[in-house]
């Protein structure tokens, strides 16, 4: 037995050095890159300038602070495709330079070796570099395949992510029908997202030797459980202890009906040296009693090693409850809400260096910001201190010494890299551009302006609205409007960039956007958050009919040219609005939207989000609130129906099933009203592939031209 095993480790290291400075060859050789010349007409955004945009990736900082790694995506509408590069420069954005060439994706840098060399994910393996693209060797050779990867800090294990199998599939259940297409299902969860379940994710940790890793052990070996978990969850859902010897793991221990009734995931602490795992979040020492019975996730130690933090939520079955900032004393198994004094969600953290407190960003006011925290602020109800202002939003955030690198976008650019002083002096934080990825588009578009407004709601609150308007902007014409409808229900309407429902290209085609903060978005408080669950026809519908007639009354709004789109919730909006609008509207999308909603309690996967927003389930009668929800779904409103409307949907989406707008489409039909059915049989929630993304958006203005903008146009 002992000769074999030497055998396997000088075979995988022989395999390793032979895959120095070659990169396997793919079958497709055609590499997709920065887009230099791009036809842009009069200044003005359109579908291809959209889809030639480079899409950068979260930075990683090298461990003396100098250079700084990170990712882009470029697309090509012709081959249908994308494909990932990594590039590093220098602290101060300086020597900018792509290191990966061929047609495969590179991802996920991450520094090791002391920063001497540059790991990155390709074809489900690790790969190493020299930090300016030489000496490229392989350093796994894991059959099953590698989705994530962390290094320790000694750099003596590899912690990865691959999937197990958790299911049989028909031909193993009879292996005399090895062509049946039939798939058996015994339990909830058998679909998620975009997929038929049949694997798991699961944690791996593996011996490194600095060449090739060997003692590969699955920490949750023999459990059907997901870490990370789906569909989402990467390996921020993971965090190596400072000493090496431990690793905190998300994860939610259930499986069929439990798992998608719950969603009370814990962070689990698992010992290398006994192999022992300890439930972090349920321990009877927290402080003041802390409930943490919804989602906890992304773990991260104290750079000291004394305290391990992580985004709790409060309530089970609850996917939009605050999200806290919760803070757990190793050696004490004491556990505080480190943000209680914040009354809105901890998106994104960092501790500092010091292990004394943290950096992170949360929505306020319709921008996302970045602000300080101290680790025991929440002693004096002390909120965070907020460092960095203005019309955009930041997005990741990692440490580099006396500043952050940070991902930021707004209405008008999508993501760059900048260096953001933690320095705080009574002024906000005067942060610098590193990168300009997209700086040869930009500087040959005309952006419209983007504007902040406060309207009365009809209960007498103030709610912000944004208003975007045509590049070209003449307050003596009057411009076609289009009320935008968000998603989510619960996410926020921030300074957002999207490659899809993108405000700027709306603005170039001569549409003035209304996109209301309506009550159920986080940044307003935990009550205005809280004020759409089980009322989605009630006070939001009432809050996007008001910022729309307010925004009607301007001079340079056509109020007979009024139009309504949404995705999501915003396709549910859509269809609710379209019988009850009053004719205010000229033509309705709706995008992913639920028209049915006790079909939709039934289809979705994740029941617990059909279970506290709609209330309950339709049939229980004795539940005012589920009979309220169900009362008002649009589909019961159809007799109202008047207007010409757009249904849009991808067949793969296991959300929010694509039957919903066949229904929708088929009903308006019925009713002898103009309609359209698009239906992407190979896209999700979202639109993915770059031609199905240009004919969404050519459908979208299309639709919009023919029964908003030409008044001519009857029906």
């Amino acid at each position: 037995m002992k000769s074999i095993k030497i055998m396997t480790a000088i075979a995988s290291l022989m395999a390793t050095t032979l895959a120095c400075d070659t990169i396997e060859k793919s079958t497709d050789t055609t590499v997709i890159g920065k887009q230099q010349d791009i036809a842009i007409e009069n200044g003005l955004m359109s579908p291809e300038v959209l889809w030639a945009m480079g899409r950068i990736g979260s930075p990683s900082v090298s461990p003396d602070g100098k250079k700084i790694a990170y990712t882009v995506s470029y697309y090509s509408v012709k081959e249908n495709k994308g494909h990932t590069v990594i590039y590093v420069m220098n602290a101060d954005g300086s020597e900018n330079k792509q290191l990966t060439t061929s047609s495969d994706s590179e991802n996920s840098p991450a520094w090791i070796k002391e920063g001497s060399k540059l790991a990155f994910l390709t074809n489900g393996q690790v790969w190493e570099m020299n930090p300016d693209g030489t000496e490229r060797c392989q350093l796994t050779d894991y059959k099953e395949g590698i989705d994530g990867f962390a290094f320790s800090p000694n750099g003596k294990k590899l912690l990865f992510i691959s999937q197990v199998k958790t299911v049989k599939t028909t031909a193993e259940k009879y292996p005399d029908l090895p062509k049946a297409s039939g798939i058996i299902v015994d339990d909830l969860m058998y679909k998620h997202w975009d997929e038929w379940v049949t694997t798991a994710p699961h944690p791996f940790v593996a011996d490194f030797d600095g060449r090739s890793i060997s003692n590969v052990k699955d920490i949750l070996k023999g459990e059907p459980y997901e870490s990370p978990m789906k569909p989402f969850g990467g390996i921020e859902q993971l965090a190596w202890s400072p000493s090496s010897d431990k690793i905190a793991y998300t994860c939610r221990k259930k499986t069929g009906l439990a798992y998608a009734t719950s969603t009370d995931s814990d962070i689990y602490l698992y010992d290398l040296q006994t192999e022992e795992t300890e439930n972090l979040c349920k321990n009877e020492n927290d402080t003041g009693k802390l409930q943490s019975d919804g989602y906890d996730i992304n773990p991260q130690f104290s750079p000291d090693g004394k305290f391990i933090a992580w985004q709790s939520m409060e309530r089970d079955g609850y996917e939009s409850d605050l999200n806290r900032l919760v803070v757990l004393d190793l050696e004490k198994k004491e556990k505080f809400n480190a943000s209680s004094a914040f009354p809105t969600n901890v998106d994104t953290y960092v501790w500092n260096p010091t292990s004394d407190g943290f950096y992170l960003t949360g929505t306020w006011h319709g921008t996302e910001q970045i602000y300080r925290l101290g680790l025991n602020d929440w002693k004096e109800n002390k909120a965070p201190e907020k460092i960095t202002e203005g019309l955009h939003d930041y997005g990741n955030i990692v440490m580099n010494g006396n500043e952050l690198i940070a991902t930021r976008h707004s209405m008008s650019q999508a993501d760059e890299l900048y260096a953001v002083p933690v320095e705080f002096n009574g002024k906000y934080s005067e942060t610098t551009q590193l990168t300009t990825e997209n700086k040869h588009i930009y500087d040959k578009l005309e952006m419209g302006r983007v504007e902040k407004r406060w309207i009365k709601t009809t209960d007498g609150k103030e709610m912000l609205t944004w208003i975007i308007y045509p590049p070209q902007f003449d307050a003596n014409k009057q411009y076609p409007a289009l009320l935008y409808c968000e998603g989510g229900p619960q996410s926020p309407l921030s300074q957002f960039w999207s490659y899809r429902w993108n405000f700027q290209i709306m603005a170039a085609n001569d549409y003035i956007i209304v996109a209301p903060c309506r009550r159920g978005m986080p940044g307003f408080g935990v009550e205005w958050n809280e004020a759409i669950s089980g009322d989605y026809g009630g006070q939001c519908m009432k809050d996007y009919l008001t910022a729309i007639d307010e925004i009607a009354k301007e001079p340079f709004v056509d109020e007979n040219r009024l139009g309504c789109v949404g995705a999501s919730f915003g396709g549910f909006s859509v269809y609710w609005l379209a019988g009850h609008h009053d004719k205010r509207f000229k033509a309705f999308i709706a995008h992913d939207g639920i028209f049915n909603m006790e079909m939709q309690y039934l289809e979705t996967e994740e029941k617990w989000f059909a279970n506290w927003d709609m209330g309950g389930a339709y049939w229980d009668k004795n539940n005012s609130i589920a009979q309220r929800t169900f009362a008002n779904s649009p589909h019961r409103f159809v007799d109202k129906w008047d207007t010409p409307i757009l249904c849009i949907h991808g067949e793969k989406d296991y959300r929010i099933l694509a039957n919903q707008a066949m229904a929708a489409f088929d009903a308006a039909k019925m009713r002898g009203i103009p309609a359209e059915l698009l239906i992407f049989p190979d896209e999700n929630h979202w639109v993915l592939q770059p031609q199905n993304g240009v004919l969404w958006q050519r459908t979208f203005f299309n639709w919009l031209d023919k029964w908003v903008k030409n008044t001519s146009t009857k029906h």
